[in-house]
């Protein structure tokens, strides 16, 4: 049976593993699901200011080549991604955010270069997947502010497309929106609003990953 570890930079991203998407996984046959926190140091976990701590974390759990039935995939922001990613420099230079995010990815696995590793860059950051539709911030927030949201959920066919100016990133978009808004607290209660089926639906890149995902562990 193959073992699933997602390394994730953050306490919201292993929440939204553990809570929104190991049990659409679990229903597609992908039994065990681990979200792993990037090491930073030996005792420090989460973050991801450093690509050498994604990588040592990746390699760490894939330090054994004999093992067949592990899968390990990455789980990231492609905003204020840190610039010693491999590539990166070329990658900045390609025209578009969605060519420079795969051609980053494309690098990330050339790094690793290890067939049981699924690299995925979230463009452009996890709160592009709470825009796939307006419901949980209708339920979390007020009318005034879950007004606002759905004007930007109406904008984008694709929250993916969403860009990454430090003024206008999902996640900036929601500070300026509420100033309140916590990213550990409200993150997943909006994501489970969302629901997994709406973000498959409305953020190709994200769908394409889960889907890389379910046959990895399938074979």
């Amino acid at each position: 049976m193959k073992r699933l570890n997602i390394v994730v930079e953050g306490q919201t991203e292993q929440s939204f593993v553990n809570e929104v998407l190991t049990p659409y996984l679990q229903s597609k046959g992908v039994a065990i699901i681990t979200p792993i926190l990037i090491h930073t140091s030996k005792t420090g976990r989460g973050g991801f200011v450093n690509y050498h701590h994604l990588h040592n974390t990746v390699k760490g759990l894939l330090k054994n080549p004999y093992d067949g039935n592990i899968v390990v995939s990455s789980f990231v922001d492609f905003f204020r991604m840190p610039n010693n990613m491999p590539d990166y420099d070329d990658a900045m230079r390609l025209g578009t955010d969605l060519q420079k995010v795969e051609s980053l990815q494309q690098a990330l696995g050339n790094s690793i270069a290890d067939r049981r590793f699924i690299p995925y860059i979230q463009l452009h950051e996890f709160e592009a997947l709470l825009f796939s539709n307006n419901n949980g911030f209708e339920y979390l927030w007020e009318d005034d502010m879950s007004s606002k949201t759905k004007n930007i959920v109406d904008s984008f066919e694709n929250p993916e497309d969403i860009n990454s100016a430090p003024e206008t990133a999902p996640s900036k978009r929601l500070l300026a929106i509420n100033q309140k808004y916590d990213k550990v607290l409200e993150g997943n209660v909006i994501a489970l609003e969302v629901g997994i089926n709406e973000m498959l639906a409305k953020c190709p890149r994200f769908a394409d990953w889960v889907s890389r995902l379910i046959t990895a562990c399938s074979e």
